[in-house]
């Protein structure tokens, strides 16, 4: 299994991150991509990156609720990190509107910019949305060329917005726990999806599936999402687990960063 997104690197694993590595690799985990949020969580995602390179792969950009009035030095860290090494994805980045709508602008421009660096440094990029589907698929539509490709991260919206992202033509949906919440509606959008466009992701600490929901997520609760998808497919867990691997090292190129 690839967890194509975790945040493993956060402070609340800091006294038992050896074991959250344990139990990652004992439950099947092969990979974890590991998205930046900003320059607070660079450093912390880079040393984890450091304990096992062909464990982790980090990614680099700026989370959009970390962009505020200051957002060019946030940028210019990206832009820096680009240069000086080769990064899995750029992300993760895109548009939020959940916690505050001030910085729409800012927010676009700097999501514009981390997309066009994908397309210059022919990276995929991870997307963030929450509360601005609109908004987000209208600047990636207005960016897309043969080269733009990548993950729109926690997939939670409709079949309509499954669809139009799928039409771009380069990128997966991220599914996690939230598949497995009993109102979240995801199990019904998803029939309408074929398998073939979707990738596994935790979002740990966040988003952690049920029976554990309300806890702390951890990469081994990958399994659980696997359970689900299972049933919604009418598919043998180890194929579940063998076709999004092959989508995760489709977008990802995983086994080709170190060569």
């Amino acid at each position: 299994m690839i967890d194509t997104h975790s945040h493993i690197y956060d402070e609340v694993f800091e006294n038992d991150i050896d074991d959250v590595i344990a139990r990652a690799k004992e439950t099947g985990v092969s990979h974890i991509v590991l998205p930046n949020v900003d320059s607070e969580t660079l450093q912390p995602m880079l040393s984890l990156e450091a304990k096992d390179p062909n464990f982790f792969h980090a990614a680099i950009g700026v989370h959009p609720t970390s962009i505020n009035a200051d957002y060019e030095k946030e940028l210019a860290l990206v832009k820096v990190e680009l240069d000086r090494r080769k990064y899995i994805a750029i992300g993760e980045i895109g548009i939020d509107l959940y916690w505050d709508k001030s910085f729409l602008k800012e927010q676009v421009i700097a999501f514009e910019q981390q997309l066009q660096w994908a397309i210059e440094y022919d990276l995929p990029v991870i997307i963030h949305v929450r509360d601005a589907f609109p908004e987000t698929l209208e600047v990636v539509e207005r960016i897309n060329c043969e080269q733009l490709r990548g993950i729109f991260h926690s997939f939670s919206g409709t079949e309509e917005d499954a669809k139009r992202i799928l039409a771009l033509g380069g990128f997966k949906l991220g599914i996690n726990g939230v598949l497995t919440f009993k109102n979240s509606g995801l199990s019904n959008v998803l029939q309408e999806i074929p398998l073939k466009h979707l990738v596994l992701e935790t979002d740990a600490p966040y988003l952690t599936p049920v029976p554990f929901r309300g806890k702390r997520n951890e990469p081994a609760y990958l399994q659980y999402v696997i359970v689900k998808l299972s049933e919604v497919y009418g598919l043998p867990e180890e194929e579940v687990v063998k076709k999004t691997d092959e989508n995760s090292l489709e977008v990802l190129k995983i086994l080709t960063l170190r060569a």
